[in-house]
């Protein structure tokens, strides 16, 4: 529901009923993992998506029904061999849907909206639900922020409250979406009777640019499309300038290796280098390596990374920190355009993200989509909101 936070979020304040159906587990080869999610008003529109279309139809119809009874239900959808126009997911996979009308007089709609609206801005944010347990419990809500301050309790006393509350914290601290399991008395022991299914929202990641180049403006546009919060930074005021990189969030007139010292940055950030020219880029690397970042990336032929390499080794860089290095940057797609180029960065980013090889599917045994773990934020398992207009993964 979060990733849908910006429209939604403009739904709320507009005083639209709706209803939001989520994906809250899923097995097998599913189209979308948890937390994806299609959210319908109550004069029919529709945005987002629970499977890439295989059930979308039917989900559209669950929603129209939660808004009209203003009941909460939830509906597995799988693979149907029987009818090749039945209700199912072609692809093999299972998912398990909940539907939660946000209407006038739905208990936890203050609960919801505060969400949606703190996501929208770009805030942390983490929101809890029962998605399976008592009738009187499902689709309930929670709010959790940073600081440890909720809204909401759930559906179930203070105890319950509390208990959902402090691990909702926990996966919001980790920026994790993720279901556990508790008891209506908060306990977590073996055999709890409930499901809590929580979505973590996290201020978009950054993705800082360094060397103001051709190249870097096409990878500004590619990195604000995955939801980057886009930073270009070079020592040349002349290049360095606002109207060279519209896309960019901000655009920094300093030396690299001084900004990304005094720069935040955290586990989901991404540093590409494309200046290829030693004076700029050796400093750079040198404390970009030693930075706990997403990853770190540099342009230039073979023969400038063969040198870059050699500098950096007598510049003192371990074994383990030259291994961190993405150099050449980018996938072998056989790029020529500035634009071929940032696709070419972008998918090794992803895949190195998620844990992909960045080899052709075709012909493949393995699982095309990789389990997600722990430090993969959004979603994505857990997903991250972006600006206003946009979303991004991911966490």
């Amino acid at each position: 529901m979060l990733d849908l936070a910006a429209e939604l979020d403009r739904w709320a304040a507009e005083g639209r009923e709706f209803a939001v159906a989520s994906v809250v587990e899923v097995g097998g080869s599913a189209p979308r993992g948890p937390g994806a999610a299609l959210a319908v008003d109550g004069a029919g529109a529709a945005v987002g998506s629970v499977s890439g279309g295989c059930v979308e139809g039917a989900v559209y119809e669950l929603c129209v029904q939660a808004l009209q009874d203003g009941t909460p239900v939830r509906r597995r959808f799988g693979y149907s061999d029987e009818d090749a126009f039945a209700v199912g997911l072609t692809c093999g996979g299972v998912v398990d849907v909940l539907v939660v009308p946000v209407r006038a007089d739905s208990p936890d709609r203050p609960v919801i909206v505060h969400a949606l609206a703190a996501a929208a801005r770009g805030e942390a944010v983490a929101l809890a639900r029962v998605v399976r347990g008592p009738d009187a419990l499902l689709g309930r809500a929670l709010l959790v922020r940073p600081d440890g301050a909720r809204e909401g309790t759930a559906g179930g006393h203070e105890e319950f409250g509390r208990a959902v509350a402090a691990e909702a914290g926990e996966l919001l601290a980790a920026g994790r979406t993720a279901a556990f399991e508790v008891a209506e008395s908060g306990s977590r022991c073996d055999g709890a009777e409930l499901t809590v299914f929580v979505e973590s929202s996290l201020p978009p990641p950054r993705m800082i640019v360094f060397g103001a180049v051709d190249f870097a403006a096409a990878l500004v546009r590619t990195g604000a499309f995955l939801g980057y919060r886009v930073t270009v930074c070079d020592a040349r005021p002349v290049f360095a300038t606002p109207d060279r990189f519209p896309g960019a969030d901000e655009v920094v007139v300093d030396w690299p290796h001084r900004y990304l010292r005094g720069t935040y940055t955290d586990e989901r950030t991404v540093l590409c280098v494309l200046t290829h020219d030693a004076k700029f880029d050796v400093p750079l690397l040198e404390v970009a390596l030693r930075l706990p970042v997403a990853f770190v990336g540099a342009m230039g032929s073979r023969r400038t990374h063969e040198d870059r390499d050699r500098r950096l080794r007598a510049s003192g860089l371990t074994e383990r920190e030259l291994a961190r290095l993405h150099s050449p940057i980018g996938l072998d797609l056989g790029a020529r355009t500035p634009e071929e180029t940032a696709l070419s960065i972008a998918a090794e980013i992803v895949a190195a993200r998620h844990g992909g090889t960045g080899a052709p599917l075709t012909g493949r045994v393995t699982p095309i989509h990789h389990q997600p773990d722990e430090r993969d934020s959004n979603a994505h398992l857990s997903r991250t909101t972006g600006r206003n207009s946009r979303q991004s993964f991911a966490s």
